[in-house]
């Protein structure tokens, strides 16, 4: 199939050859447009991963993506306003992929990255066990999302807007983080630290495919 796919969207759709450089590509049936690095989500049933929209067209568009995108499944491109589009996957090589749109999409929209929800910094939908220390205090919660800047956590554990603590999990480094909102059981934290693009897609995708950790 992605064979067939790459003669009929040539281009973003095409897998590059080997010293090719893609931008010497000119034959295009459709437009291309460089989109900055976009940060963006796969979302599909095994969960939600971490990629950077490099460049689109109507037809299609070409991802960063820090690990191998998960087969034989349906997958949506969800960027910053939480609009997502159907997508099927063409090619992939050294730490990129070519996706075709399954649907029609409004190309200038896109790049826009207008939608009905305001924008925000991407948000990793997980369900994974941590644990919270505070004040010689232990406790169990379970990071409900994360994002380079902190996480939702959910704990039957009453924190504190401003209280100081350590997470940390199977999967998750103990990061110093400060309550920022509260809705019990539901918390929200800022961490310290601020995790790379990188790091967090890799940590997030060994979450989604290991299990929700222990606490």
């Amino acid at each position: 199939m992605g064979g067939t796919l790459a003669m009929k969207y040539p281009g973003i759709l095409s897998e590059p050859e080997a010293g090719q450089i893609d931008d010497h590509n000119e034959k295009r049936i459709q437009p291309r447009f460089a989109l900055m690095l976009r940060s963006a989500k796969l979302v599909g049933p095994s969960g939600e991963f971490l990629c950077i929209v490099r460049d689109v067209s109507e037809s299609g568009a070409k991802l960063k993506i820090f690990h191998p995108v998960v087969n034989d499944e349906p997958l949506a491109l969800e960027i910053a306003t939480g609009e997502q589009f159907g997508i099927e996957k063409v090619w992939e090589k050294d730490g990129e992929a070519g996706v075709r749109f399954l649907d029609s999409v409004d190309i200038m929209r896109f790049i826009a990255e207008a939608g009905p929800f305001p924008k925000r910094p991407v948000r990793i939908r997980v369900n994974h066990g941590v644990t919270l220390s505070f004040a010689g205090t232990t406790a169990s919660a379970t990071v409900c999302d994360l994002s380079r800047q902190g996480a939702r956590i959910e704990t039957s554990q009453h924190l504190a807007i401003g209280q100081t603590i350590r997470i940390g999990g199977d999967h998750l480094p103990e990061f110093e983080a400060t309550v920022c909102w509260r809705k019990h059981p539901a918390y929200g934290l800022v961490f310290r630290q601020l995790m790379s693009m990188e790091e967090l897609a890799q940590r997030v995708y060994r979450m989604q495919l290991q299990g929700p950790g222990t606490a």
